[in-house]
C-alpha cells in the first residue's frame, strides 16, 4: 500500500461539552473521502492525542477505520514518550485494522541517538504493521538526526518518515541517505511543496482539514511532475499554511473547521480557543482558498 499524496493530519471533531463527536467525524471522513484526499491520519497531533484517553484514542481509531472501509489508508497515531506505551497502542491499531502507525519521536525525556533507534526498532519488533516515523523537534526537543533515521530505514516494516523539520537542506540529504528505502513525506505545510520537488512523496497536512481538494490536487500535480501546476493551487493555499500557525496548533484548523460547519469549536485544556485578534486572519486565508 502507497502512503503519499496529501495525508490529512484530521482533527477530532468534539460536542460543546468536550466529547468526542462521532458523527461529525463520520461527516468529516466522508467530505475527506468526496475531495479526493488520498489518506487519513488519525489521532495524530492535529487530532489531540495528547488530551484524549487511551480508550478515546482507540475508538477514534476504531470508528476512522469502520468509516473508511478501505477506501483510503488509514494511518494511526500511536507514540508515545514510554516505549511500552507506543508498543500498546500500536498494537491495538493493527488489531483495529489501520493500514499503518505513525510514531511520534518521544517527548519530555530526550533520549539520545541511541535511545531512539532502540525505542522505535523496539515498536517494529513487537507490531508488524507498516510504520512510518515522525520528527517534530519543535514540539518534542528530541531531534532525530538524519543517521538514525537511515539505520531505522534498514527495518522491513519502517516504512516511512514524517519530516517536520521544514529544514529542506536537511530533507535533501534524508532523501539522498535513505529516499530509495523510506516514503519521506512532509510534514510542514508552507514548505511541502518545495520538499516534494526534492522528492518527498506527499505530505501529512493541516491545511487538507480546510481545504482538501486544492491539497489533493497540489500534491497529485506534484507526484505527477506538473510543479506549475502544482505551484498554481500552492498559491491559493499560502494563506492556509500561514495562518493555521497563528496559534499552536490545533487552535487555528480546529477554529476554521468549526467555521466552515463540520464541528464545533471546542478544543481540550490547555488547549483554548484562537484569540479574537486572529480570527480575521484565518478567515481571509479561508476565503483565498475558497
Amino acid at each position: 500500500m502507497k502512503f503519499e499524496g496529501s495525508l490529512v493530519a484530521l482533527i477530532t471533531p468534539m460536542t460543546d461539552a468536550g466529547q468526542v463527536d462521532y458523527s461529525a467525524l463520520t461527516r468529516l471522513l466522508e467530505f475527506h473521502v468526496e475531495c479526493g484526499t488520498h489518506g487519513i491520519v488519525s489521532v495524530g497531533t492535529t487530532g489531540e492525542s495528547s488530551t484524549l484517553m487511551v480508550d478515546e484514542h482507540l475508538a477514534v481509531v476504531e470508528h476512522t477505520v469502520k468509516t473508511i472501509d478501505k477506501r483510503i489508508p488509514v494511518i494511526a497515531g500511536t507514540g508515545g514518550n514510554s516505549t511500552q506505551e507506543a508498543i500498546h497502542l500500536t498494537r491495538h491499531a493493527e488489531s483495529l485494522g489501520a493500514d499503518a502507525a505513525l510514531s511520534v519521536v518521544p517527548y519530555y525525556n530526550k533520549p539520545t541517538q541511541e535511545g531512539l533507534y532502540q525505542h522505535f526498532k523496539a515498536i517494529a519488533d513487537a507490531v508488524p504493521i507498516a510504520q512510518i516515523l515522525y520528527n517534530v523537534p519543535g514540539r518534542t526537543v528530541a531531534d532525530m538526526s538524519n543517521q538514525t533515521i537511515s539505520r531505522l530505514a534498514s527495518i522491513d516494516n519502517i516504512v516511512g518518515c514524517k519530516d517536520a523539520t521544514g529544514d529542506l537542506q536537511r530533507g535533501k540529504q534524508l532523501l539522498e541517505l535513505c529516499g530509495e528505502r523510506l516514503t519521506v513525506l512532509s510534514g510542514d505545510d508552507p514548505t511541502a511543496l518545495d520538499y516534494m520537488r526534492l522528492g518527498a512523496r506527499g505530505d501529512i497536512s493541516v491545511t487538507a482539514n480546510v481545504a482538501p481538494k486544492l491539497m489533493s490536487d497540489m500534491c497529485a500535480s506534484a507526484l505527477a511532475g506538473d510543479f506549475d501546476m502544482a505551484s498554481e493551487f500552492d498559491a491559493r493555499l499560502s494563506g492556509l499554511h500561514a495562518k493555521l500557525f497563528v496559534e499552536s496548533n490545533p487552535i487555528p484548523v480546529k477554529y476554521a473547521v468549526a467555521k466552515m460547519g463540520y464541528t464545533s469549536n471546542t478544543l481540550r485544556l490547555p488547549l483554548t480557543s484562537l484569540s479574537l485578534k486572529y480570527q480575521a486572519e484565518v478567515d481571509a486565508a479561508i476565503e483565498q482558498a475558497s
